[in-house]
């Protein structure tokens, strides 16, 4: 018989290792909803709905008067929304003033510059007012200096510098505490275009840095480079947000490809001019500008009706399409 007291029991199974919870999403690194300013009877940003993840940089694009500045000044905490909120990073910027200017980068199209004070002299004052431990101040703005290309400068008085420098000095300033979101209102505004280029590669690096990068230009072209992201606004209304690609297919830009052929260029004229699927054939000098009825289709028919005709075909091509072209079929030019 068995002792019932002798009986040995089962090992209990080791335990299963805790499952650590799935990463909470990020916050976006911008968010506005129905963002509203009213200045009296006039409304000067009107409703607007705005998201920017993290790394993302964002073209804002408007005539002036249409409501940049004050989207900027909003998220920066140097303006009260009349309605509706804007948060950075998750915090409400309205309630949250200490957070968002340790986070946020502004730099206005208009800034002022302290004209006593030397180039290194002026951004340890920014730095100090940061809050950055006086000891590493000097590799800070050792630091700014390099990535700006304004070492050279560092001695000499803010009120000496050019234009295009004291526009890398702003800069400078709005990156000696390391912000991951910058606002640049009009940063290439008033430059020359040797200024300009140089302040475009300057804002790809900050791009390759992961900066969250709110900024507004006329210069569209550099915007389209450049932006992952593009916004057009007017009269205090964003039209459309959202890729190069989503804004062409808003404004629905038929495609033009580019067609030059070896000889008998006015007989291709009449053969493409005779297919359906061809909306408009224009004579431009050496070659034809073949608009497409549907965006969506490839060009490789123009090449088979070409040949088809024994027409020679030197070459074919879509024409890059601009982002002016989508600015001016979706604005109307109004301001307040």
């Amino acid at each position: 018989m068995t002792d019932p007291n002798n009986v040995e029991t089962a090992a209990a199974p080791p335990p299963l290792p805790a499952v650590p919870p799935p990463p909470l999403p990020k916050p976006p690194a911008i968010l506005t909803r129905d963002l509203t300013k009213c200045y009296g009877t006039l409304t000067a940003l009107d409703k607007l709905n705005l998201q920017l993840e993290a790394g993302d940089v964002f073209g804002f694009i408007g005539p002036n008067g249409a409501g940049k500045s004050t989207t900027m000044k909003i998220l920066a905490g140097l303006l009260n929304p009349t309605a509706g909120q804007a948060m950075v990073l998750g915090k409400n910027v309205a309630r949250n003033g200490d957070f968002i200017r340790r986070n946020i980068g502004y730099m206005p199209d208009v800034f002022g510059v302290y004209e006593d004070l030397r180039v290194n002299e002026y951004l340890e004052f920014f730095a100090s007012a940061y809050g950055i431990p006086r000891r590493q101040r000097k590799k800070i703005v050792q630091d700014v200096l390099e990535l700006t290309d304004l070492k050279f400068k560092e001695d000499a008085f803010v009120d000496a510098l050019s234009r295009g420098m004291q526009q890398r000095l702003g800069l400078a300033r709005v990156l000696v505490h390391d912000p991951p979101v910058l606002l640049l209102d009009e940063p290439a505004s008033g430059l020359d275009p040797r200024a300009r280029i140089e302040i475009r590669e300057l804002l790809k690096e900050l791009q390759r840095l992961g900066k969250t990068i709110l900024v507004s230009s006329h210069i569209l072209s550099e915007l389209d480079e450049f932006c992952n992201k593009l916004g057009i606004i007017e009269r205090g209304k964003l039209i459309i947000s959202g890729t190069r690609e989503d804004l062409m297919r808003r404004a629905q830009i038929h495609p033009v490809i580019c067609v030059q052929v070896v000889d008998e260029i006015e007989r291709a004229l009449s053969v493409l001019k005779t297919d359906s699927r061809v909306d408009q054939v224009e004579l431009n000098s050496h070659e034809l500008l073949v608009t497409l009825h549907d965006p969506l289709l490839h060009h490789h028919f123009l090449i088979e009706r070409l040949v088809a005709a024994n027409i020679r075909v030197h070459s074919i091509a879509p024409r890059q399409l601009k982002l002016e072209d989508v600015f001016l079929r979706l604005t109307k030019g109004m301001v307040q």
